[in-house]
């Protein structure tokens, strides 16, 4: 299953909901890209979430 290595974020379930209110299951899935980070001194590609990279920009 798809998930943030760093706040391990995964795909969460719901309802869509029609006019009528009739509820039908769904998905809610994360933004997930492959991104190279820093880790200890080393380039390491990990699969985050973009909130997880706008986090690492901004300790930057």
């Amino acid at each position: 299953m798809a998930k943030c290595e760093i706040c391990g974020k995964t795909t969460t379930f719901g309802h869509n909901r029609s006019f009528s209110m009739r509820a039908t299951n769904r998905k809610f899935k994360p933004n997930l890209q492959k991104a190279t980070v820093m880790e200890n001194g080393k380039q390491v590609k990990k699969t985050i979430c973009t909130r997880c990279m706008k986090t690492l920009v901004k300790e930057r």
